[in-house]
């Protein structure tokens, strides 16, 4: 049991919360983003930000101040002016006003980055930003790495099942009811991309018992944001990790009412006095 509890820390960030209706349609959600991050991330074209950005700018990067001249202070220095920044798009999809990036990151910082972004749009603006960053590390012990795997989004009317069962299981997480978790799986068919665990619930369990072995716990408070489109789910929550205040951000694929693959990134929270905005982490 305690295995398991601990396990429900690792693979999804816990929590009933879904994300609020939204107006716009995931198509035109995800194109706004799309030609957005290839102008301004790959091609490093800073003359288009105000085409597809707008005030007031919410941003949630804690490293970051809120607020468009922020974002293109920083855009102008750590993008264009950095030869060594390239950002590649490993998947986009969209729920309503919100669009999830997830991709490698260049040149921010010593070694590459592994990060999903959350883009907020209204009125056909980015107006609002979260994302959670880690290191790009080795392969996990079944040759994974932390982005590879589909990309594309399938099973488009199948978008609110899918969002209803991970919300379900992160519930079962939540009680305690441990003995459900396997009927969310076929089998121990499970494709993992944490860069610790190895595919399956048993290598799971395996990676989960070294962790607890080594004195590391885990624990999940509180579920903000769940955002899906066809077999794709996003899991957005906070918690701990070795102690640490820590943002859980964990992707799941879908396939025949089952979860298939797990992909994530944990990163500390910052303490409110360390933050460069007020908006929070979430």
């Amino acid at each position: 049991m305690k295995l398991l509890k601990l396990a429900s820390a690792t693979i999804v960030a816990m929590g009933l919360a879904s994300a609020a209706a939204s107006t716009a349609s995931a198509a035109s959600t995800k194109e706004i983003v799309a030609n957005a991050l290839n102008e301004v991330m790959i091609k490093k074209n800073m003359a288009v930000i105000d085409t597809y950005f707008a005030e007031p700018y919410i941003q949630h990067n804690q490293q970051v101040p809120t607020g468009l001249a922020a974002f293109k202070g920083l855009a102008d220095q750590a993008i264009a002016k950095n030869p060594a920044f390239k950002y590649k798009m490993i998947r986009l999809f969209a729920d309503g006003d919100f669009a999830i990036a997830h991709g490698i990151y260049e040149g921010f910082a010593k070694v590459p980055l592994v990060g999903f972004d959350v883009f907020r749009v209204k009125d056909s603006k980015i107006v609002e930003h979260w994302d959670n960053l880690s290191p790009v590390v080795a392969n996990n012990p079944s040759g994974h790495s932390q982005t590879d795997g589909p990309t594309k989004a399938t099973d488009l009317d199948k978008t609110e099942a899918n969002k209803k069962l991970v919300s379900e299981f992160v519930n079962v997480l939540v009680t305690g009811d441990f003995a459900k978790l396997p009927g969310f799986f076929d089998g121990d068919n499970y494709v993992q991309h944490n860069s610790q665990i190895a595919d399956g619930l048993s290598g799971l369990g395996a990676g989960l018992k070294a962790l607890a072995d080594a004195g590391i716990t885990m624990r999940i408070t509180k579920n903000h944001m769940i955002y899906g489109e066809g077999n794709f789910v996003l899991a957005v929550s906070e918690g701990e990790f070795g102690g640490k205040p820590t943002a859980f951000y964990d992707l799941f694929r879908v396939q025949n009412g089952k979860i298939a693959e797990h992909w994530d990134v944990i990163s500390t929270i910052l303490a409110d006095d360390k933050s460069a905005n007020k908006n929070g982490k979430f």
